[in-house]
């Protein structure tokens, strides 16, 4: 809303937040921080294409239960969701604003996780940052 305003002069947001004032041209994207393009900004060159090879930083959502959670409930939701992701209906809808619908094993998403945790301390802890 800053940035809409004329309060700042740039902000890294996510595409979904963003793709409608895009569209309507109230606002420029400079570039995407994933390693390809993306199909809704096609236009729109990524930030290591762009001159800083290497760049990305993406947003993911996950699904996630209590501690504890019997294996036999957990591949069960994550067989619906699976399933429900994977649909035209919710790839359609997750397209049209910026966002790509994927699925994985529990397995998988807690490798995801481990793996963000791993690349992201050394930035949080330069910064200096500390969870209130």
């Amino acid at each position: 809303m800053d940035l809409l305003a004329g309060q700042t002069q740039l902000v890294f947001a996510g595409v979904p937040g963003i793709i409608a004032h895009a569209r309507t041209g109230r606002l420029r994207p400079l570039g995407v921080s994933t390693t390809k393009r993306l199909a809704v900004l096609p236009e729109v060159s990524t930030i290591s294409e762009a001159g800083v090879p290497g760049y990305e930083a993406t947003q993911w959502y996950g699904v996630l239960a209590p501690v504890g959670t019997p294996k036999a409930i957990i591949d069960k939701l994550n067989k619906e969701l699976v399933t429900w992701v994977q649909t035209k209906e919710v790839a359609d809808r997750f397209g049209a604003m910026g966002s790509e619908p994927a699925s994985s094993t529990p397995g998988e998403f807690m490798a995801l996780i481990k793996s963000e945790i791993e690349r992201w301390a050394p930035v949080v802890r330069g910064a200096g940052l500390r969870a209130d």
